[in-house]
């Protein structure tokens, strides 16, 4: 399950390698370039660290928290800081998700992790298309 979550994310860095030396056509894209670079790089290593927490045998509440924690406040700098709507309503997108992960973790339950994976790949698209 971490590679269903992780790729996306991986996809997005990916993604921005084509876009950046595109951004140069108009501010506008060369905006969103910058907002996807740094959501990008910021939201992998949130989700890893969300993913690895329950890919050991404790799935580890204490460190999931921690990293979901770090993911929304991640998103809600991200979601100020960028001028791109379409971003800003891909990062609340994100930031949802977290916050029913974030449930799931506060009732001791394992949460369903795939939505969130699904998000970060709707921000990748948002960002590559």
């Amino acid at each position: 399950m971490p590679s269903s979550i992780a790729r996306p994310a991986a996809l997005a860095v990916a993604g921005l390698i084509i876009i950046l030396p595109l951004s140069a056509v108009s501010c506008s894209a060369a905006q969103k370039a910058l907002d996807c670079g740094t959501t990008a790089a910021r939201v992998t290593g949130d989700i890893a660290d969300v993913t690895s927490a329950y890919s050991n045998a404790s799935n580890d509440s204490a460190t999931a928290g921690k990293a979901l924690q770090k993911l929304k406040n991640d998103l809600d700098q991200l979601g100020r800081n960028s001028k791109n709507t379409d971003v800003v309503k891909a990062v609340n997108d994100l930031k949802t998700q977290a916050d029913k992960v974030q449930q799931a973790v506060d009732k001791k339950e394992v949460p369903d992790l795939k939505p969130l994976g699904d998000a970060a790949g709707n921000l990748t698209s948002v960002c590559t298309g």
